[in-house]
């Protein structure tokens, strides 16, 4: 009201030429409406969405930082994996073990009950077989130790270190396991079992005789 009828007509003008400068530079001479912007009233609170536009149907309501799961037997955290030192730290656990299976042997003697009585027996089993394969993966893991031994004393004579194959390794294995058996008296039955089943695989490659 206090400006004058020229005063007001150049500051049009200049508005005018500011609006093309800035048109003409990329920028945008629109400010967002109350409408257009997001609010969050909160850091946990859900943002406030424009009314306008029409809000799509899988949209992120809460920020939620993403957490990245990783595998201790890959992660380079975790360290190298070495049998004979993992086997020495967490020895302790095998008298666990062996309490463990000691107390369910005296759990399935008292037991009357016939369903828990089998459950009992599923669990003994199951801690026997863990056993077997432990002393199994011990004796290979010793078995691999000495040979590595005899390399190293055949390179420090400056022969020739020797490397079993897969299938030497197999013969070996198959030797301790009938030395095994046959100290244990066991070989028979075992050789028995086995002919049992080479015969019931025989049996199912002939062809059906109708």
């Amino acid at each position: 009201s206090h400006m004058s009828f020229e005063e007001l007509l150049q500051m049009q003008s200049d508005m005018r030429t500011r609006v093309c400068k800035q048109a003409t530079s990329g920028r945008k001479t629109a400010k967002p409406t109350k409408a257009t912007v997001k609010r969050q009233q909160s850091k946990k609170g859900p943002l406030e969405m424009s009314a306008k536009k029409p809000v799509p149907f899988l949209r992120q309501v809460v920020s939620v930082t993403k957490k990245v799961q990783r595998d201790p037997r890959f992660d380079d955290l975790s360290g190298e994996y070495k049998p004979e030192i993992f086997m020495k730290t967490y020895s302790f656990l095998d008298s666990i073990k062996k309490q463990e299976k000691e107390m369910i042997q005296k759990q399935l003697k008292k037991c009357r009950n016939v369903e828990q009585k089998e459950k009992l027996q599923q669990l003994l089993n199951r801690m026997i077989q863990q056993e077997q394969a432990q002393k199994k993966q011990q004796k290979l893991r010793e078995r691999e130790l000495s040979l590595k031994r005899q390399q190293r004393e055949l390179a420090k004579q400056g022969k020739k270190p020797f490397f079993l194959k897969k299938s030497e390794k197999r013969k070996l294995e198959l030797a301790e396991k009938y030395a095994e058996l046959k100290r244990s008296g066991k070989l028979e039955s075992f050789l028995n079992k086995k002919r049992k089943r080479n015969a019931i695989k025989d049996k199912r490659r002939l062809p059906s005789q109708k």
